[in-house]
């Protein structure tokens, strides 16, 4: 059994774990979104509510840190999501035309439900969260 050093790290070191740490988080998403084919079947698998879960907690780790990181590693965390977040509603948005797969609600950009609502003008009550068909519009939105 390994047994456990307890000697003092260099921030130096420390920063190659977070950076570290980060990207393995990253490609896990980037496996859940089918970016990356599994080992096995050599097949892209998309799981959107892991992929949702990985991001939200990179989004956590980037708010918990928030200045106490360098700026090498905030940099990398922040281009981490921002990549993540843009493959979540790409991928998110090519499963929304067939049969809806994931129950969990879809991340869209904040300005989308904006564009919909002026081009709706059927007549129907617009600013009630709803769109014309009966469903409710949800927005998840990955902002800072």
């Amino acid at each position: 059994m390994a047994e456990y050093q307890n000697t003092p790290v260099s921030s130096g070191e420390m920063a190659q774990r977070f950076i570290e740490f980060v990207m393995m988080q990253a490609q896990n998403a980037a496996f859940m979104l089918g970016q990356i084919p599994h080992p096995q079947t050599g097949k892209a698998e998309v799981n959107l509510d892991m992929a949702q879960l990985l991001i939200d907690q990179l989004v956590m780790i980037q708010e918990k840190t928030k200045g106490n990181l360098s700026n090498d590693e905030g940099r990398i965390l922040a281009n981490a999501l921002a990549n993540l977040q843009i493959a979540f509603v790409e991928v998110a948005q090519k499963q929304r035309p067939g049969a809806s797969v994931s129950p969990a609600p879809e991340p869209v950009t904040p300005s989308k439900p904006e564009v919909e609502s002026p081009a709706a003008g059927t007549g129907e009550a617009t600013g009630t969260g709803t769109e014309g068909d009966g469903k409710r519009k949800f927005v998840k939105s990955y902002g800072s």
